[in-house]
C-alpha cells in the first residue's frame, strides 16, 4: 500500500537543557523572543526617549513654532505655484489646488500666530 505522504522525520527527544551550550542557546532565544514580542518587559524602568528626527525642539515657544510653520507654508506655496507654471493644464490645476490648500493652512497658522500672546 502506498501512502500519499511520506513518514514524518524522526525527532530527537533530547531536552534543550542537556548541555551547557543548548541552555545558552535556549536563553538567547528566550531573550530574543522577549525583545520582539514583549518589549514592555525590558523597558519598565527606563525613561522614554523620543526619536529626535522630526521633533520640534521643546525649548521653543508657541509663537516661534507658529512663525516657522508660517514661513514653511509660504515657501511651499511659492514652490507649488512655480512648479504649476511648468505643468500641463490638467496637472497644473491639481498643483494649484494643492497650493491653495497650503495657502489656506498658512492663513490659519497666521491667524493662530496673531492670537498668541507674546511672553514678556
Amino acid at each position: 500500500m502506498i501512502k500519499p505522504t511520506p513518514n514524518p522525520p524522526l525527532t530527537d527527544p533530547a531536552s534543550p537543557y542537556e548541555s551547557i551550550d543548548s541552555r545558552k542557546l535556549n536563553e538567547a532565544a528566550e531573550r530574543a523572543l522577549d525583545h520582539y514580542l514583549n518589549p514592555a518587559a525590558q523597558i519598565m524602568g527606563a525613561p522614554h526617549e523620543s526619536e529626535p528626527m522630526y521633533l520640534a525642539n521643546p525649548v521653543y515657544d508657541t509663537e516661534s513654532l507658529l512663525a516657522n510653520a508660517s514661513e514653511n507654508l509660504g515657501s511651499a506655496s511659492e514652490m507649488l505655484n512655480n512648479f504649476a507654471a511648468v505643468l500641463g493644464a490638467g496637472q497644473r490645476r491639481m498643483a494649484l489646488g494643492i497650493a491653495q490648500l497650503v495657502m489656506l493652512s498658512e492663513v490659519a497658522v497666521n491667524q493662530a500666530l496673531d492670537n498668541v500672546e507674546p511672553k514678556t
